[in-house]
């Protein structure tokens, strides 16, 4: 395995792990960011479809098993963003920063709406604010995360 697999690799699991800590050992639910989508995001760039869906399910069923409401609804989001994220390199090539913001903007905003959906969310409130307001919201502050994260470990040298 390469230098930069490997760092891919060390980059996804810390923030699998990092995603746990804050959510569910400091219990810090949606103040802490969703690194979790990030996680699925960056290393779906370096996977093909079905590694990536499978790195995006595991993921689903790790935020499926805190949740009692909606299980199964993570597990298809990040399977889906696992695909279509790892399907943007046929579309999209570039590692600049502006690309790398505006591919975690989305990212994290259509993971936002298909677990809306899934989860049946949209029945009982405000999809309107949700999705026009709560989820831009949430997609720009874990894309400032991810940001500030890819910005540290390529100043290791290490590229996702």
């Amino acid at each position: 395995m390469s230098r930069e697999a490997w760092g891919a690799s060390v980059v996804v699991l810390l923030l699998i792990v990092g995603h746990l800590l804050l959510h569910v050992t400091l219990g810090i639910g949606r103040a802490a960011p969703d690194l979790l989508t990030l996680a699925v995001l960056l290393g779906a760039r370096r996977l093909r479809g079905g590694p990536a869906a499978g790195l995006g399910l595991g993921c689903g069923l790790l935020q499926d098993s805190l949740s009692a409401l909606a299980f199964g609804a993570a597990s298809a989001t990040y399977a889906v963003l696992g695909v279509l994220g790892s399907r943007s390199r046929d579309v999209f090539v570039g590692e600049s920063a502006l690309f790398l913001g505006l591919y975690l903007f989305c990212g994290k905003w259509l993971h936002d709406i298909l677990y809306m959906v899934l989860a049946d969310s949209v029945r009982s409130g405000d999809v309107v604010s949700a999705v026009l307001v709560d989820a831009p919201v949430g997609a720009l502050y874990m894309t400032g995360v991810g940001l500030v994260i890819m910005g540290a470990y390529r100043a290791l040298g290490w590229r996702v």
